[in-house]
């Protein structure tokens, strides 16, 4: 079976800047995550289960090469000490198992957090890219080109309309959801080429490193879900962690995640000293014009001048979105825009994505969750632990 992941760095930026901020702060976690689909495939993901297990063999044998521990250290947030550790790291099989129920297909890894964080990219990689294989690949292809040649005409008309006070900038965010491998490159490859003035950079470290772009990524869920089972008062989880962040990165990568238990949460808990700290906020669910008009009023309140700040919008955008979104704040703030599945896994009406996640469910033995602001985000397997996290921090 030709392999789906060839390359370590084939990865999202995020998965290394929270690897070496978790590697630093607490090594010693305990962590589970598991893999769910949310909606229902074309055919059971069960079918799948003999080519995710030799899928996940072949991921257990690969190592950093010389050239890409060249390319992580030479981003100037990445500290010796970690590429040190990914030089002798290599994932451990009896870290991650996968089965079949009926058929659900479940994948579940466990082991120290360090050990198993990286897991998640490559096993929602995996799944897609073998589910996708079973499909007419050329009435895909020439579907998704059209497609894509219509995205980029809509981006380059942008030229043609008055400016706002902010640029457009459009980010790839497609890795874990994407058609394959190559489709991504493809389509990463022709926004870089022919739309430079609006796309920025993508979240593959791997695609960043060899088209030449910026990587994009600072934190995801995990991060800050971690430290709901790291020792601090429940209370305190997000102000540990964005502390901790502070200390880890002083001053580089500063978009804070803002939706693990809902934006009025977090805006409590973002204070004067953090919202001057970090850069800006990224939206990941609920209605993301309330959320943006929350955020520009929060730094209102705290006399901070919004346009020196940063807003990132990623739930589930398309391109259309993306741009009323910049219609509605571009002159307010600055923005960004990171486009997942709507970029790469975009073929047709006759290849509906799959909606899959693999999320930390577990740290040190105790159920860890996010209340985000869309409901059913939420993957909790524990309701007592849910009514306790909303009795915290009064989300209803």
């Amino acid at each position: 079976m030709q392999p789906v992941i060839t390359s370590l760095l084939d990865t999202d930026l995020y998965k290394f800047t929270m690897w070496q901020a978790l590697l630093h702060r607490h090594p010693q976690t305990q962590s589970e995550y598991r893999f769910v689909c949310r909606n229902t495939p074309a055919y059971p993901l069960a079918e799948l289960l003999p080519e995710v297990n030799a899928a996940l063999d072949h991921l257990c044998t690969l190592r950093f090469t010389p050239d890409e521990l060249a390319y992580v250290a030479g981003l100037r947030y990445i500290q010796s000490d970690f590429v040190d550790f990914l030089r002798i790291f290599q994932f451990q099989r009896s870290f991650i198992s996968a089965w079949a129920e009926g058929e659900q297909l479940h994948i579940v890894a466990r082991g120290p957090q360090v050990h198993v964080m990286g897991f998640e990219i490559f096993v929602l990689a995996i799944v897609n890219e073998l589910y996708f294989r079973r499909f007419d690949a050329t009435a895909a292809l020439a579907s998704g080109r059209k497609r894509l040649a219509a995205k980029v005409q809509q981006l380059q008309a942008l030229a043609q309309k008055a400016t706002l006070r902010h640029p457009f900038e459009l980010f790839d965010f497609g890795l874990r959801r994407r058609y394959s491998g190559a489709w991504q490159r493809e389509v990463v490859q022709t926004f870089a080429t022919q739309t430079p003035q609006w796309f920025k950079g993508t979240s593959n470290v791997l695609l960043a490193r060899d088209l030449g772009l910026v990587p994009i990524g600072t934190m995801a869920h995990e991060y800050l879900q971690s430290y709901q089972a790291l020792g601090v008062r429940l209370r305190d989880f997000q102000k540990a962690a964005l502390e901790d962040w502070v200390q880890e990165y002083r001053g580089d990568l500063g978009i804070a995640l803002t939706d693990t238990v809902g934006m009025d949460a977090f805006l409590a808990d973002f204070d004067l000293y953090f919202a001057k700290l970090f850069d800006g906020l990224r939206h990941d669910s609920g209605d993301p014009v309330a959320w943006g008009e929350k955020a520009l009023a929060h730094y209102a309140r705290l006399r901070i001048d919004a346009h020196t700040k940063r807003l990132v919008f990623s739930d589930g955008l398309d391109l259309e979105r993306a741009l009323m979104l910049y219609r509605h704040f571009g002159d307010r703030t600055q923005l960004g825009f990171g486009i997942g599945t709507n970029l790469t896994n975009d073929m047709g009406a006759d290849h509906k994505p799959l909606n899959i996640v693999m999320k930390l469910v577990r740290a040190n033995g105790q159920p860890v969750a996010k209340l985000s602001d869309t409901p059913g985000k939420t993957l909790c397997d524990d309701e007592t632990y849910l009514a306790y996290l909303r009795q915290v921090f009064h989300v209803a």
